[in-house]
């Protein structure tokens, strides 16, 4: 797997567009690296940038957008409502795919040093590249803003970890880290308090509150044996919170960052937010994502506010979506559109020769070109999966049978299994191809000299076992949906019990229709082995499948 960061750079301005785009041009002329969002804020005076490649490659597009940064915005003469301290404030990198947080680390601090070095202004490392522990919280690193940056320089505890422990009135200093996929999270309320906005986000956040004596708003704050504020801990852990005022939108919102969304999740803060907020007299009006976020935080939350509902998960990834959306009211400042904001979406997109993104028509045009592929492989895949969705059809229907109410987690559970088998089917519609175009791209390789004819041999070899492989798994995956369609056919919505006949027959073609795919092409495979294991597994497999058809379709016709 190739190895894959993001990084989230804040510049210190969010209204000049033209300002922003210089900025935003030098991460792109870089290749290999990719854009995914450019996210000003009016009020913040700040906006935050996304893109991810290559590590070497997003460091170099990282330097180059912090040298620009330095060059077109004058610190001296910002002014916005989130802290900062520098024209780049904070530079992260985010370790994405198949890199570790230590490799993570040793990237953002060669970054830190080249910035130190040939910008010559106070650079300082912090979250996971941190050299102290003083130094891992931003909002330490950051204490006393820009405004308090020369006095902080000064201090030999203060001292940068990189560059000149010199104040830079006109780029201030920037903070470089690594850290875990932190998701940056607003939430909209019913007033413009910034004071109750705050006094909500005191409540939740992990840090909480000073501890005070007698009046907990005005009075005395309690401090401990080394004169530390003793804190009182707010109900979220590992989030970061505060409470302003957004002219653009005329509300007040808490604003938070997420730090580790596996620990709390954003529907769990929206939730929280939402029941501190109702307690203090204030209404939740909505929320916002700033930049990105993880599909499966999407997911997760879709399927959280249909368990409330008491409904069942087992529906499509879109229809989870707009749940997740509309229950956090993610659409309440502007329309939200996932394939922005979800990272997933906008890293890889829609692959325009993916199959399984084609229309039915297309798909069946395609099919019957005078083409190879799609061939058989495929379309067992793509049964499989139409055969597996009847499952979950059934079993949505069924929950939402009258009289069935309380049944209703039952079916959700095997919707949801059901929409797992149908989504690993979806995929291998796509491999099946895949596998097929590499046997025909070994076939194209040299065989000039006695090496090329080797590797020629060994490149056709392991294509041919791929090909072998992606067909057994459809009929794997396939024959795991009978379970769910038994289950629906004998306790299912009585009026859906053909559609679960219907789902067995079209998975046990695509079983059957797989295994040809796996016979085909074990005859041009050496490692007899191999074959032996596959076909007599492969066998045994399709005759079990055959029997649990033949079951279905005996519940089937007693219930009709």
């Amino acid at each position: 797997m190739n190895q894959l960061i993001e990084c989230v750079p804040n510049f210190s301005e969010g209204r000049d567009m033209n300002l922003i785009k210089q900025i935003t041009d030098e991460i792109e002329s870089v290749e290999g690296v990719k854009l995914l969002d450019v996210d000003p804020g009016q009020a913040t005076n700040r906006t935050v940038v996304t893109f991810v490649g290559q590590p070497d490659r997003v460091v170099e597009a990282a330097f180059r957008s912090v040298k620009m940064a330095a060059r077109l915005i004058k610190m001296s003469k910002h002014k916005g409502e989130h802290p900062r301290f520098g024209a780049t404030d904070v530079c992260p990198l985010v370790p994405i795919a198949g890199i570790s947080m230590e490799e993570t680390v040793d990237y953002a601090r060669k970054l830190a040093q080249r910035i130190g070095d040939e910008l010559q202004y106070p650079v300082y490392c912090y979250e996971s590249a941190a050299f102290s522990a003083q130094r891992k919280n931003l909002a330490e690193v950051r204490s006393g803003e820009y405004e308090g940056l020369q006095e902080k320089l000064a201090d030999p505890d203060w001292k940068p970890d990189f560059g000149p422990a010199e104040f830079n009135p006109g780029t201030g200093a920037t903070a470089v880290g690594a850290r875990d996929f932190l998701v940056a999270y607003n939430i909209n309320l019913n007033t413009t308090s910034t004071r109750r906005a705050n006094a909500i986000a005191f409540d939740v956040r992990e840090r909480g509150r000073a501890k005070r004596k007698g009046d907990p708003i005005n009075g005395e704050i309690v401090r401990n044996g080394q004169g530390d504020p003793v804190m009182i801990q707010g109900s979220l852990r590992e989030v970061k919170a505060i409470g302003w005022y957004i002219e653009e939108y005329g509300i007040a919102q808490i604003s938070m960052n997420l730090t580790n969304i596996s620990v709390t999740p954003v529907h769990v803060a929206f939730d929280e937010v939402f029941n501190r907020a109702e307690a203090r007299g204030v209404r939740v009006s909505g929320s916002e994502l700033v930049g990105l976020i993880p599909l499966k935080a999407m997911l997760d939350a879709g399927r959280h506010f249909l368990r409330k509902q008491k409904r069942s998960v087992g529906v499509s990834d879109k229809e989870l979506i707009k749940i997740a959306v509309k229950s956090m009211g993610l659409d309440d400042l502007y329309p939200f559109k996932p394939e922005e904001k979800i990272i997933e979406y906008m890293i890889e997109g829609v692959r325009s020769d993916s199959l399984a993104g084609l229309s039915v028509r297309d798909f069946m045009e395609k099919t019957a070109s005078e083409s190879p592929a799609p061939g058989g492989g495929s379309i067992s895949a793509c049964m499989g999966s139409f055969g597996t969705a009847l499952g979950p059809m059934v079993a949505n229907l069924s929950s939402h049978k009258r009289g069935w109410d309380d049944r209703w987690e039952e079916f959700s559970v095997w919707a949801d299994r059901g929409k797992a088998i149908q989504e690993e089917l979806l995929a291998l519609v796509d491999e099946d191809t895949i596998a097929f175009n590499r046997i025909m791209e070994a076939f194209s390789m040299p065989r000039n000299s006695e090496d090329e004819q080797r590797q020629r041999k060994a490149a056709l070899e392991q294509a041919t076992k791929n090909a072998i492989l992606v067909p057994y798994r459809v009929m794997q995956t396939a024959a795991a949906a009978l379970e769910i369609l038994k289950a629906m056919a004998e306790t299912g919505n009585p009026n859906s019990v053909s559609d679960a006949g219907v789902g067995a027959l079209a998975v046990r073609s695509a079983v059957m229709g797989a295994f040809l795919n796996v016979k085909i092409n074990a005859g041009n495979l050496e490692d007899k082995s191999f074959i032996e294991k596959i076909l007599t597994e492969g066998r045994e497999l399709e005759a079990s499948v055959c029997k649990k058809e033949a079951e279905i379709l005996k519940i089937v016709e007693s219930r009709l």
